[in-house]
C-alpha cells in the first residue's frame, strides 16, 4: 500500500502542473500578446530599417548592427515571458516592496560606481558590450510597490501621512534618476498620477499641474505683461461668472500672486537651474527655427523626414533622411522618424492605432480585474505606456522636447523592451488567474 500511494501522489503532481499551465494558457489575453508580438516584429524591422546602408547591406541577423542586437534581447524577452508567467502570480504583489527596495538600491549601486555615458551615469557594464540601465526597471517596481499600497488603505479616507508615503514611492526612484543625469527616464514616474485618479485622486492636482505647464509655455512664448493682464482678465470674468467666488476674494488674491511670481521665477528656472542642453531642448520645442543647425537641428531634421514620406511613403529601406543620418538616434529616440518617411502618413496611422489599440487592451484587462492592487498595476502599466508613446511621438514633431524617451517595444536597447515586456506580462499573469481573486 505505501508503494502505492507513493505512485499514486507522484502521478497526481505532474497531472495539477499541466492543469495549471493549461488553465493559464486559456486564460491568457492573446490579443494583447499578439499586438506585442505585431509590435516587436515591426520595431525590429525598422531598427534594421533605420541602420540599414545600400551601399554596405548587412545582414538583418548580423550581430554587428542594432537588429541583430536587438534580436537577442528578444530572444531573451522570450525567456523572460515564460518566467513570468510561471511563478506564482501571488509573488508580484506579495513581494512588492522587497522588489522596489531591492531597485532603489540598485540605483544608488548605478550613481555610486557608473563610468559616464554621454554626461549621464545610469548604464551599469556587464561585460562584452552589454549595458543595463536600472532605471527602465525601476517602472515595473514603482508600479507594483504603489499598487500594493493603494490596495491596503482605504482610499475614501486618505489622510495626509497616506498621500505622503504614496508620493515618496512614486519619487524616490526619479529623484535618485535626476542625480544620474537621466531628467527623460524621471519624468516618466509623472505618469503614475494618471494612474491614482482611478483610485479616487482629485482631479485638482492634475489642473493644477498642467495650470502649471502651460504657464511656464506661455512665459516663453508671451510678453510678460501681457500675460498678466490675461490672467487678471481670465481671473475676473471667473468671478463674475459664479459670484461664489467673491466669497474666497483674498484666496483668489493670493492665487493670482503665485501665478504672477511663477511668471516672473520662469527666467531664472531656464537660464540658472537647467543645464545648456536642457536650455537647448526649451528653446528647440518653442522655435526650433532660431538656431536650424544648432539646438533646432533633430526637431528639424525629424520633421524633414517624416514630412518627406507624403501619404504611403517611400518604402522599406527606401528611407534617405535616416540612411544618410541626418536624424540623429534613428534607432532609438527617433525611430519613429522611419515610419513616416517609409511608411508614410498611412504607416504612421496605422502605428497610431496599434498602441491606442494595446492601451484600450491594457486598461479593458484592469478594469476586470477582482483586486485592488491588480486593477492599479493595470492603470499604471496604461499609464507608463502612453507616456513613453505620447512623448516620443510629439519630440519627433516638435510637439514635445527631446528627452530621450524610447517608442515602446520599438526602439533599440534591452533595458526599456525588458521593462515594457515585464511591465506588460505581469499584468497578462495577475489577469490570466484573475478568477482565483477575492473581491475587495
Amino acid at each position: 500500500m505505501a508503494v502505492e500511494q507513493k505512485i499514486s501522489k507522484h502521478r497526481i503532481a505532474p497531472r495539477s502542473s499541466n492543469r495549471s499551465s493549461n488553465k493559464i494558457l486559456q486564460n491568457l489575453d492573446w490579443v494583447t500578446v499578439l499586438l506585442y508580438v505585431v509590435l516587436l516584429t515591426l520595431g525590429w524591422m525598422n531598427i534594421y530599417a533605420a541602420v540599414y546602408s545600400p551601399d554596405n547591406v548587412v545582414n538583418i541577423f548580423s550581430m554587428d548592427i542594432n537588429s541583430g542586437k536587438q534580436l537577442l534581447w528578444i530572444s531573451a524577452s522570450v525567456v523572460l515571458i515564460i518566467v513570468l508567467m510561471v511563478v506564482d502570480y501571488k509573488i508580484y504583489e506579495h513581494l512588492a516592496y522587497p522588489i522596489y527596495g531591492a531597485i532603489i538600491l540598485l540605483l544608488l549601486f548605478t550613481l555610486a560606481v557608473a563610468s559616464p555615458i554621454a554626461g549621464s551615469r545610469s548604464w551599469l557594464d556587464l561585460g562584452g558590450g552589454v549595458r543595463l540601465q536600472p532605471a527602465e526597471l525601476a517602472k515595473f517596481a514603482t508600479a507594483l510597490a504603489v499598487s500594493k499600497y493603494l490596495s491596503s488603505i482605504n482610499l475614501r479616507h486618505q489622510k495626509l501621512k497616506d498621500q505622503a508615503i504614496l508620493l515618496v514611492l512614486t519619487f524616490l526612484p526619479p529623484a535618485i534618476i535626476v542625480l544620474q543625469n537621466e531628467t527623460g527616464s524621471a519624468l516618466v514616474f509623472g505618469a503614475f498620477i494618471l494612474a491614482y485618479f482611478r483610485e479616487g485622486m482629485s482631479p485638482l492636482i492634475l489642473i493644477i499641474g498642467g495650470s502649471a505647464a502651460a504657464i511656464f509655455i506661455l512665459t516663453l512664448l508671451v510678453p510678460k505683461l501681457y500675460l498678466i493682464i490675461g490672467v487678471a482678465v481670465l481671473m475676473a470674468l471667473a468671478v463674475w461668472l459664479d459670484y461664489r467666488l467673491m466669497r474666497r476674494l483674498k484666496l483668489m488674491i493670493a492665487l493670482f500672486g503665485v501665478v504672477v511670481a511663477m511668471i516672473f521665477s520662469v527666467d531664472y528656472f531656464v537660464n540658472d537651474i537647467l543645464q545648456p542642453h536642457q536650455q537647448n531642448r526649451i528653446k528647440a520645442l518653442i522655435n526650433p527655427e532660431a538656431d536650424p543647425l544648432g539646438f533646432g537641428w533633430n526637431v528639424t531634421q525629424s520633421k524633414i523626414a517624416i514630412g518627406s514620406g507624403g501619404l504611403i511613403g517611400k518604402g522599406f529601406l527606401e528611407g534617405t533622411q535616416t540612411k544618410f543620418d541626418f536624424v540623429p538616434e534613428q534607432s532609438t529616440d527617433f525611430i519613429f522618424c522611419t515610419i513616416g518617411e517609409e511608411h508614410g502618413w498611412v504607416g504612421s496611422t496605422i502605428l497610431i492605432g496599434l498602441f491606442m489599440l494595446l492601451l484600450y487592451r491594457i486598461v479593458s484587462l484592469a478594469e476586470r480585474q477582482k483586486s485592488v492592487f491588480g486593477r492599479t498595476y493595470g492603470y499604471c502599466v496604461a499609464s507608463i505606456i502612453f507616456f513613453h508613446f505620447l512623448v516620443n511621438v510629439g519630440m519627433t514633431i516638435g510637439l514635445a522636447p527631446v528627452v530621450g524617451i524610447p517608442l515602446p517595444f520599438f526602439s533599440y536597447g534591452g533595458s526599456s523592451l525588458w521593462s515594457f515586456t515585464i511591465l506588460l506580462f505581469i499584468l497578462l499573469a495577475i489577469d490570466a488567474n484573475r478568477t482565483q481573486e477575492l473581491v475587495r
